[in-house]
This record gives structure tokens, C-alpha cells and sequence, in this order.
């Protein structure tokens, strides 16, 4: 076990919560993909995702960047807005709201126009600095039940 004093962690908690704001922001809501090696260690897991098709794998770097094309794809104008963060040293926890257009098709359901937004909470892991895995759950049942009200 690794002790921690009071301003070391909190100066750490600060940096991850900081360090995960500005990658939500640069990275998924605002696409720029290459940023991800600013904020991805060379190594990423997905510990827990239901619904997503990279649950439980563990991917690297240029995996974790196509991931995250694929995701943008059907919803190019995505945004997530965090709504809480609470951390500790090595993990922080965010929840948030997403929402993007619907202008390319996914999984069966041709793109239409509408507005899509979800709701979610994920517990990121840090490593070096770096992002390196994370657990996830979210209303991707809510998403596909917005997705068939237009088909």
C-alpha cells in the first residue's frame, strides 16, 4: 500500500481531474484523435462497458485512437459535458452527459438528422500520468430507443 500526504494527493487528484477534462474536450468532443497521445498511456484496458464492442480488451495506443473514429463517426458534432468529478489519487470518477447529431448510419439504423444524448459515469484509471483504462456504465439502451423512435 502507498501512503499518500494530504497536499501530494490532492495535488494529484487536481492534475487527473485536469488532465481528464481537457481530454474529453480535445479528444471526443472536439475530434482531434492525434491529441490522444497526450493522455493515452501505451496501453489501455476497457475493464467494464457493456454495449461496447472493445469491452474487456485491452488495446494500444493507434487501437485506442480508431476506437474512438469509429465512436465519433455516427456523431460527429458529439459533445460530453461533465457534470461531477470526484478523485483519488490513481482513479477518477466522472459523470456526464453526451449528445451529438445522428448523420452516420451505425448498427443497423440509417443516419436521420436527430439530436441523441445519453447519460453515463466512468471511473478512469491513470498510469504514469497517463490515462489507462476505465470502467463504464451508461444508457446506451436509452440511445438505441432513440435511434429506433426515428426508423
Amino acid at each position: 500500500m502507498t501512503y499518500y500526504s494530504m497536499g501530494v494527493a490532492q495535488d494529484q487528484c487536481a492534475q487527473q481531474k485536469a488532465l481528464l477534462t481537457e481530454f474529453l474536450e480535445t479528444v471526443w468532443s472536439n475530434g482531434d484523435i492525434e491529441a490522444s497521445d497526450r493522455f493515452i498511456a501505451p496501453s489501455y484496458t476497457i475493464h467494464n462497458d457493456p454495449g461496447d464492442p472493445w469491452h474487456g480488451q485491452t488495446l494500444t495506443l493507434e487501437a485506442f485512437k480508431d476506437r474512438v473514429h469509429q465512436s465519433r463517426a455516427p456523431f460527429p458534432d458529439q459533445r460530453f459535458d461533465v457534470q461531477e468529478m470526484i478523485a483519488e489519487p490513481g482513479k477518477v470518477a466522472v459523470s456526464w452527459r453526451w449528445g451529438g447529431t445522428f448523420t452516420g448510419d451505425m448498427a443497423g439504423f440509417k443516419a436521420d438528422g436527430r439530436k441523441i444524448a445519453m447519460t453515463g459515469l466512468t471511473i478512469y484509471s491513470f498510469t504514469d500520468g497517463k490515462l489507462s483504462g476505465h470502467w463504464q456504465l451508461c444508457d446506451r439502451l436509452g440511445v438505441f430507443q432513440q435511434l429506433s423512435a426515428g426508423g
